[in-house]
């Protein structure tokens, strides 16, 4: 009995020793690094969810690109959307700071 009590004690210290240096470690690489991220929605198609409502892509989010202003035309970004704060949308950089951008239907009625 003696034991299996020695054994209990010993699993439950590695664990809290892994434990208490794997959830920190995760929280950071997630918050600093890159995260998982669900893409619902028809915005993206059919780069993402061509499937349209019936089902939705998963995607990684590269923080540490956006934290070194590496953005480029053509890269896909996730952002707080300016309607509803509570909610992320995910769009397409068709322009960097400086460019000019027109309307192209706008220019196709004149």
């Amino acid at each position: 009995m003696a034991q299996s009590q020695a054994w209990v004690k010993r699993y439950l210290k590695a664990f809290c020793k892994g434990f208490f240096v794997a959830v920190p470690v995760a929280v950071t690489f997630l918050d600093r690094v890159a995260c998982v991220a669900r893409v619902e929605g028809a915005s993206m198609q059919p780069s993402l969810n061509p499937g349209g409502s019936q089902s939705s892509d998963v995607v990684l989010l590269n923080h540490w690109k956006v934290r070194n202003f590496e953005v480029h035309r053509g890269d896909i970004v996730s952002l707080v959307s300016p309607k509803n704060p509570e909610q992320k949308i995910i769009k397409r950089v068709i322009a960097l700071e400086g460019d000019i951008v027109r309307d192209v239907r706008k220019l196709k009625r004149m």
